[in-house]
This record gives C-alpha cells, structure tokens and sequence, in this order.
C-alpha cells in the first residue's frame, strides 16, 4: 500500500530499497510560494541506522508489509535473544544489536509482540509499562527528603534505573519502556 504524505507520522513503517523502517521524528515545513515538505527522521528495524529523508508534496512512500505475532522470550546467548511463537512454537532468535536496550526490560516467560518483515524477525514490541523486581537497593539516607530525591536500583534483569528513595530490595516497580522511567510501584 502506498502512503501519501499526510499519511507519514511517527510510529508508522515504511519500506525504503526493500528495507523496514520506523518513522521516528517528523517536521512539517511549509514556506510562502513553495510546497509543503515533509523531513523525517526514519531508523532501520534490521540495522538500527537511521535515515533523514524528505517528502515532497504528492510524494508516496510504500508502507512496510510486517506480521506481528505473540511470542514468548526464552533466554539470551552472547549474541541473541530467543523468542518461541506462541501459536506454532516455533523458535526464532534476534541478534542482540536489533534487540538493543529493550534486553533490559526482557525476563524469562514474558509474553512480548515480534515483528516480521519478509518472513524474517526484525523487531521486538514490548508493552508501554512492565512491572519488575527490584533486587538490589541502596537504604534511603535520612534527612534527604528535599525535592524529588532519588536513587539508582538494580532490577531483575540487571537493568539499573532511578527510583525515589523510599523504594526497597525486594519491591516490584513499575517502569516505562519508551523512557526507561519509574512509573510507579505495583501494590499488593
């Protein structure tokens, strides 16, 4: 399917020279007496470069053909991780390069989205928010309450991010997957 430029926003794949990419970043330029264009900012879902490109007015772009399936995450090796399809139980791997920091976010069991291009894993899609363990936590220092004051933690999956201080070992957190942020902290 071909888009058209109003049809080009963040989040939205296209296909360029047979490869998938993801909008990233868009601009709107209009200028008196000429065109409308359309700089964007696009990064390859199998190499991670990103491409600056600009559309014209009229201009179209092919939309990439992808097929997101639900899949569980097994484990990491040295360069991939491992993912089984949840409907086939097939076992696929993404090398770590394409997986990037979202190996952070990843523990064992966890039910995630792949995407396919072409037949081929090229992409991971986690949910916004995951909840995870946090299993190493500096105690809060007293008297340190002035203003948002936080700490850095270790969670489950070695990942470290800053929390506010009254967060403990053994609590579960909640993190952002998009900003790598504390949301908040799951109750029990």
């Amino acid at each position: 399917m071909m888009l058209n430029q109003g049809d080009i926003k963040v989040g939205v794949l296209v296909q360029i020279s047979n490869e998938p990419y993801v909008v990233i970043k868009t601009d709107h330029n209009k200028t008196a007496q000429r065109r409308a264009v359309l700089k964007t900012k696009l990064k390859n879902l199998v190499n991670g470069n990103i491409l600056e490109k600009s559309f014209q007015q009229g201009e179209k772009i092919e939309e990439a053909e992808t097929e997101t399936r639900a899949a569980n995450y097994q484990y990491k090796t040295e360069t991939e991780a491992s993912f089984m399809d949840n409907e086939t139980f097939e076992q696929t791997g993404l090398p770590l390069e394409q997986v990037g920091d979202k190996i952070g976010y990843l523990k064992e069991g966890m039910d995630v989205d792949v995407l396919y291009f072409q037949g081929k894993t090229v992409a991971l899609k986690l949910p916004i928010k995951i909840a995870l363990k946090v299993t190493s936590a500096p105690p809060g220092v007293k008297g340190n309450s002035a203003g948002n004051v936080t700490k850095v933690v270790e969670l489950e999956t070695g990942m470290q991010i800053s929390v506010p201080m009254f967060i403990s070992e053994g609590e579960v957190v909640i993190v952002n997957t998009d900003t790598g942020e504390y949301v908040g902290r799951e109750q029990n």
